[in-house]
């Protein structure tokens, strides 16, 4: 199935929206000053899962792009402790950004883009990912959260 959208288009729109929110609707800060900062940490861990999982899958000789066939299973890494290290990655910085924000609106966002990935795409490319590695991929499913 092809979607109109590719995850990387939420994630984007996702940090525009965050942007939007603190500079132009500001509203409440719920996080005390300079524990914001704590936000950047967590920005780099998500760059970092996602550079890294990324890497995996050229390594690995495998699409990053949802709903296309894969060559291989990836379960190493990353993978380890999520099905969906990307996802997590782009759910991550969003949060981070809120954190560094500090305004209650903008931790809406990393929800929202959470339901939108799980919805939209996680849960078609397992399927694929069963049809495709059967019980590698069920046996990997029992062993690894989908998000963490």
């Amino acid at each position: 199935m092809k979607k109109k959208f590719l995850p990387p288009t939420y994630f984007i729109v996702s940090l525009i929206i965050i942007f939007i929110f603190n500079f132009l609707i500001p509203t409440y800060e719920i996080i005390p000053n300079y524990y914001n900062y704590s936000g950047i940490l967590l920005i780099i861990i998500g760059i970092v899962l996602n550079i890294w999982s990324d890497q995996l899958f050229k390594k690995s000789e495998t699409t990053v792009k949802p709903f296309k066939k894969s060559n291989n299973l990836v379960i190493k890494g990353p993978y380890i402790i999520s099905r969906n290290p990307m996802y997590l990655g782009f759910v991550i910085i969003a949060l981070g950004l809120a954190i560094f924000f500090r305004d209650v609106l903008p931790f809406i966002i990393p929800l929202i883009l959470f339901i939108i990935l799980d919805n939209l795409f996680i849960k078609e490319e397992e399927e694929m990912l069963v049809n495709t590695f059967g019980k590698d991929y069920k046996d990997y499913k029992k062993k690894v959260g989908k998000w963490l």
